[in-house]
């Protein structure tokens, strides 16, 4: 339903609006409603930890299989149709000008959207999913406008800071996906701040 919702309000694209702060604003609401829906009953309150920050060390071998054939089966799925996701990502005029009916890829893109991160969030809550979902790919367009660069640049550093921030959470005792999305900010804030020295250093 929510796949169906963010497909046909596709003419948010048109206003100021964009459709990234719509799908935004309706991912916070949500799991605002969920937290005060658990707020009450006490006995809620680890499953309430648990959407927020998920249980990483907790996850079991037939869960990871589980997720990485689903992933590879939507990775697939992308793969085979990257012409026409990037087409009516980038040129919508384009895409609609060689008949293509844009809702239905929206559709289609969305949904396979809502597998990957309602399975993900099973397993390492929602803060880090989205943390995941965000901090890579702002950090990669910091630097370059080429998709592939791109992608390399947020893989790299999803991987890297995971394994911080995993390392980190042993090594200080404290919660791992917690600490994976704290160092995703310390992370981003550093590439950040570093771009600026060295933007300001070349134009002296």
């Amino acid at each position: 339903m929510g796949a169906a919702i963010f497909a046909f309000t596709c003419a948010h694209r048109k206003t100021r609006i964009p459709q990234e702060a719509v799908i935004g604003i309706v991912c916070a609401v949500s799991a605002a409603v969920a937290i005060l829906v658990m707020s009450k009953p006490t006995q809620e309150t680890e499953h309430l930890k648990e959407m927020l920050v998920g249980n990483i060390l907790s996850v079991t071998w037939y869960e990871v299989g589980k997720t990485a054939v689903l992933y590879a089966l939507i990775g697939a799925f992308h793969f085979v149709f990257r012409k026409r996701f990037l087409l009516i990502s980038m040129n919508e005029t384009e895409a609609e000008r060689q008949g293509l009916n844009v809702r239905f890829w929206d559709l289609l893109f969305y949904m396979s959207f809502g597998f990957v991160v309602t399975s993900s969030v099973a397993i390492a809550g929602v803060l880090l999913v989205f943390c995941f979902l965000i901090v890579p790919s702002v950090t990669s367009m910091l630097f370059t406008e080429r998709l592939g660069l791109r992608l390399a640049i947020g893989w790299g550093m999803g991987a890297l800071v995971s394994a911080a921030g995993g390392a980190l959470s042993f090594l200080l005792d404290l919660p791992t996906g917690a600490m994976i999305v704290a160092t995703f900010g310390a992370a981003l804030l550093m590439v950040a701040a570093s771009r600026v020295v060295v933007r300001r250093r070349a134009l002296a």
